[in-house]
């Protein structure tokens, strides 16, 4: 079979397993919807917690921007795995004795008040729309490469197969798939990591081979990565470029951002008991791990596999899999010295950073762009980062079942997290606003029903999304884990940790925390993104970044806040008191 054929079958098969595990799981009840009706095995959670986590930016985009940032790319394994054991470690165990269905029930119950919901629904709907762009953008990309379709074509195809099994199952049927995408995800993503390792260096573990010599050479792979990037005018790759408060507050970004993401922490209300909550998240975090190590090494055999296929190659020898790239646009060849020898280097090809295309060929058969050369370096080639992953079983020359079955865990990845956002952004209409504020009166089954059209909503919302993105996907997710961080996190934290918080301390450092970090991240990345260098950063800190001091910020609000005006009632500070014993 063809490697397009092999394609279509891994990916069919993968979407027939999604959907029939939905039809067989599918909620009958509120209960079902939300929480799976919380007996989930902790095994079981555990798997989908990692799957619900892993999104298309672990996938797809992660290695690739380890694969050009180098050293730099580390704040996103720190970040992210660090997140998540403060996830396991302050939260997890607490709201799942709380024992409610969403985040918006804890802090609008903790803080005794409908304005505290409304605002924490608000920041959970900024939060979940802003990580589920970078989902559909993936689906989207896996699509178009893969099953030779618009990318645009590729979000809309996603959006109807999460319909399917997120309106249907709602929780408990997004819990079984989650199971099933983690095991096509992982096995997708290690099985070319094990293949390319071997090749390059001979070592079939790609953690070890990572810093591994070549096979047949004396030389370590860093080493001669360290090299050939330093030649074309490149930082080293193994030197941090970032400041040392950048790289931080990031970090610290991320890591914070993970512990107040809603479509995680709401995974821990699934199972049966408090003490299951723990292993939950032990196995989550070995099931993780998995990926995050492995990670480091795909992104330098990525980098050096692209750079060693193209550089100083003719166009007209050009591999096939740089032509299909450029066939769907994420990658570009633009000849400024019309010699037709593809030079890659630092700088950027075009005066725009990205191609604008237009419908034309050139006379060699690439595809034709609307904006000029960027005269100011030589470099000739555009690649979108978030293709390395994909690419890499191509470029390394893999077999054709190897690129299929990249293609099915690529989107495992991005579908299970895209379903798990959007079930989070259908709880908080059904249950915080209506259920829980406009609508008291309606039926469990009512409530069921404004679920699944909410979701559809949210389906079609995030398809726009996909369609228009507001860059790469890991860093369109690294703005949502800002968000969490500077909104959600200090909220969850403060109402279990400390007694004295009240309604308006909680309100008034959401909404500080929000209208900072957003607009921080509005102002340098669209509405003058021609500002977003270093020397106009707020203390040197970057967009993806400055959700720490969002998070500072709604700390220092709430309880500065709360200090002039009366105490929680007596029922909440017991409220507190028991969920916090063991």
């Amino acid at each position: 079979m063809s490697t397009q054929e092999l394609t279509y079958l891994f990916v069919g098969l993968s979407f027939a397993l999604y959907i029939g595990i939905a039809f067989w799981s599918r909620a009958r009840s509120t209960t079902d919807f939300y929480v799976a009706g919380k007996g989930v095995n902790p095994l079981a959670n555990g798997m989908a917690t990692a799957a619900d986590w892993m999104s298309a930016a672990s996938f797809i985009s992660m290695a690739g921007l380890i694969a050009f940032m180098g050293k730099d790319g580390s704040v996103y394994l720190m970040g992210w795995t660090g997140g998540y054991v403060l996830l396991a470690l302050l939260l997890a165990p607490y709201l799942r004795k709380f024992g409610q269905f969403t985040v918006p029930d804890f802090i609008g119950t903790r803080y005794y008040s409908r304005t505290a919901r409304l605002v924490a629904v608000l920041c959970l709907i900024f939060v979940s729309f802003t990580y589920v762009a970078g989902q559909m953008r993936g689906v989207g990309i896996v699509f178009s490469r893969f099953l030779e379709v618009d990318i645009n074509q590729g979000v809309i195809i996603g959006m109807i197969i999460v319909f399917f099994y997120a309106v249907l199952g709602g929780m408990k049927g997004i819990t079984y798939t989650q199971v099933a995408q983690y095991c096509v995800l992982i096995f997708a993503y290690l099985v070319p990591a094990i293949f390319i390792s071997i090749l390059m260096t001979g070592n079939p573990i790609p953690q070890l081979g990572f810093g591994d010599t070549i096979i047949d050479s004396p030389t370590y792979l860093l080493d001669k990565l360290d090299q050939v990037t330093l030649e074309l005018g490149f930082p080293a790759y193994t030197e941090n470029i970032k400041s040392n408060i950048d790289i931080f507050c990031i970090t610290a970004a991320l890591m914070f951002g993970t512990a107040g993401l809603p479509h995680v922490i709401v995974r821990f209300f699934t199972v049966p008991k408090v003490s299951d909550a723990r292993k939950s998240a032990g196995y989550a975090l070995v099931f993780i791990a998995l990926l995050y190590t492995t990670a480091p090494a795909v992104g330098a055999f990525a980098r050096v596999n692209f750079i060693d296929s193209v550089q100083d190659t003719k166009y007209v020898d050009a591999p096939s899999w740089f032509k299909n790239w450029e066939n769907i646009g994420l990658i570009s060849w633009n000849d400024k010295n019309n010699d037709g020898i593809i030079r890659y280097e630092a700088g950027n090809a075009f005066k725009d950073g990205r191609p604008k295309f237009i419908d034309e060929l050139g006379q060699s058969g690439e595809r034709m762009t609307a904006n000029t050369s960027d005269i100011s370096n030589q470099n000739e080639v555009y690649i979108d980062r978030d293709i390395m992953v994909l690419a890499n079983p191509e470029i390394a020359n893999l077999p054709g079942w190897v690129i299929a079955l990249v293609a099915a865990g690529g989107l495992a990845a991005a579908l299970s997290t895209a379903a798990g956002l959007l079930l989070v952004i259908s709880a908080a209409i059904s249950h915080d606003l209506l259920r829980k504020t406009f609508k008291p009166d309606i039926t469990d089954k009512q409530e069921l029903l404004y679920a699944r059209l909410a979701a559809a909503l949210a389906i079609f919302i995030a398809g726009l999304f996909g369609i228009y993105p507001p860059g790469f996907v890991a860093q369109v997710v690294a703005f949502a884990f800002g968000l969490a961080a500077a909104t959600i996190f200090p909220a969850l934290f403060l109402g279990i940790f400390s007694k004295t918080i009240n309604k308006e301390g909680a309100i008034s450092g959401m909404l500080v925390g929000l209208i900072f970090t957003f607009s921080y991240i509005a102002y340098f990345k669209f509405i003058n993104p021609s500002l977003n260098q270093e020397e106009n950063w707020l203390f040197g800190i970057s967009p993806e970044g400055i959700g720490f001091l969002g998070m500072i910020l709604n700390f220092f609000t709430a309880i500065v806040v709360s200090r002039f005006y009366l105490p929680p009632p007596t029922e909440v500070k017991q409220m507190v008191e028991t969920i916090r014993q063991p």
